[in-house]
């Protein structure tokens, strides 16, 4: 196999000849152009020269071998040309906002100092670069879902009981028979690296140490079977399973996953299409403004012809995902390709969760993608108290699981009142991670696992088998405080 110079490379800049250079590896991408789920114009923009930094945060490293034939993986680039672009990389000038990441990083409190959930999040809100942050944090229109998640959890106050014995306070429990040590569950979550070079690894190494479950995204920025070498050898994982609009593809992808070893496929039925997360679609341009220092303007002689990519920064991911799926087709197919248990991970109404358990599956993911699919769905515990109310069966047929809001163990606490299993989290997941890397994420499983013993000792509770419907009331006012975001 041949090697290439960098102005051989170059030559190969349009749509009739892109080719792009990935970790000094040369790649002919031109008959993957009009297939490319975010559209030819992203990768238009790289042609012809090294798309390594902006690739390699939010692809796997396998990415390249999954959908391009051999035949279009073009060789190396010469030792001459990796040793330019080696001194590219480095000599390049850094934007502002790289170096305000790096001053932010300096500044950055000692792990002592983080006490909530919320020291976590404003921690890496600052150090997250613009991209990263836009991302993690954006949510749908005008993100009032997102919001209404976390402020649900407001309107439920407990019925503490007393003079119960509480000095032994377990706080572990089971999901889907497997061991974790808090009723908290990491909820699938794409491209950790955004935030941090090591990306979801962070997680699963600290989630070993604090024997808490991971479950890990079909869009993650490392592969399946990345993620579960980085794992202990009686570490269970999950696969979060968005599924291809080809059924052999999403087979091919079941297969694998359990092949490597996860313990079971949550299959994600809010996010058929991309959200309008307008937040991260804007971050390309404020970070545009922001090395110019002014915004761009409108010209009116010539019109503004330039389209928003509305895809943001990995809508695109889900541009190829079934839009089709019923109950009567989609988990009869799924279960004939897997042993695994499967949940379902995305239901957002009584009506959905009764015909979840109808249709045989193990458990259901009461979520609304953390506020980032259907503007004004229902929070997450609504859904879940209106379960409670109108069909109290469905605990005893499937295991009933939330995310969406959770900022405290108390929230953890009234969700395993009103029945579920456990909750997940996501977001304060990556927040975690890219902050502080394995002790930032170790970091807030303590501080959760600390305020949800404090929590169960003073409602009267010695295990999660205690906490019980009656222990938590709905109240139709609302408290004199925002809830913290």
């Amino acid at each position: 196999m041949s090697s290439w110079s960098l102005e051989q490379v170059a030559e190969h800049n349009s749509t009739n000849s892109c080719w792009v250079i990935i970790q000094n590896k040369v790649y002919d991408v031109t008959d993957f152009l009009s297939e490319h789920p975010g559209g030819a114009q992203i990768i238009l923009k790289y042609a012809g020269r090294d798309a390594t930094p902006a690739y390699e945060p939010i692809h796997p490293p396998d990415a390249l071998d999954r959908n391009l034939p051999l035949s279009k993986h073009l060789g190396p680039l010469s030792s001459d040309a990796a040793l330019v672009t080696a001194h590219n990389i480095h000599s390049r000038q850094k934007t502002k906002d790289e170096l305000r990441v790096e001053q932010a990083h300096a500044r950055r409190p000692p792990l002592s100092r983080i006490l909530s959930l919320a020291d976590m999040t404003h921690v890496a809100k600052q150090v997250l670069s613009h991209k990263a942050l836009s991302y993690y944090s954006s949510a749908s229109d005008d993100e009032i879902t997102n919001f209404e998640n976390a402020r649900a959890f407001s309107r439920f106050f407990f019925h503490a009981r007393v003079m119960r014995p509480v000095a032994h306070c377990d706080p572990s429990t089971t999901i889907l028979g497997y061991k974790t040590s808090i009723p908290v569950f990491v909820s699938g979550a794409a491209l950790a690296k955004l935030g941090h070079p090591d990306g979801e690894i962070n997680i699963t190494k600290a989630a070993a140490t604090t024997s808490v479950i991971q479950m890990v995204s079909s869009n993650a920025s490392l592969s399946p079977a990345a993620i579960i070498e980085a794992a202990e050898p009686d570490q269970p994982l999950f696969f979060q399973l968005y599924k291809h609009t080809n059924d052999s593809i999403a087979e091919k992808r079941v297969r694998e996953v359990e092949r490597l070893g996860y313990k079971a496929i949550w299959l994600t039925v809010d996010a058929i299409v991309a959200g309008n997360r307008e937040k991260d679609v804007r971050s390309p341009w404020d970070l545009e403004d922001m090395e110019r220092e002014s915004p761009k303007t409108f010209l009116e002689e010539g019109g503004d012809g330039e389209q928003a990519n509305m895809f943001g920064t990995a809508g695109s991911l889900i541009a190829n995902d079934d839009r089709n799926m019923t109950w009567e087709k989609t988990i009869p197919w799924l279960r004939g390709i897997t042993r695994l248990p499967i949940v379902i991970k995305g239901i957002q109404c009584v009506e959905d969760a009764v015909l979840a358990a109808e249709a045989g599956v193990d458990g259901i993911l009461l979520s609304n993608h953390g506020g980032r699919q259907l503007e004004y769905s229902l929070p997450p515990l609504e859904v879940l108290y209106k379960i409670r109310q109108q069909r109290p069966d469905v605990f005893d047929k499937v295991e009933v699981y939330l995310d969406g809001g959770i900022q405290r163990g108390t929230d953890v606490i009234k969700a395993l009142c009103l029945g579920a299993r456990a909750v997940g989290l996501g977001r304060a997941f990556l927040y975690a991670q890219s902050a502080y890397g394995v002790p930032g994420v170790i970091k807030i499983i303590h501080i959760l696992q600390r305020e949800i013993q404090t929590a169960m000792r003073l409602v009267g509770a010695s295990s999660v088998k205690d906490l019980r419907p009656e222990m938590v009331e709905r109240v139709d006012w609302q408290p004199a405080f925002r809830a913290k975001m």
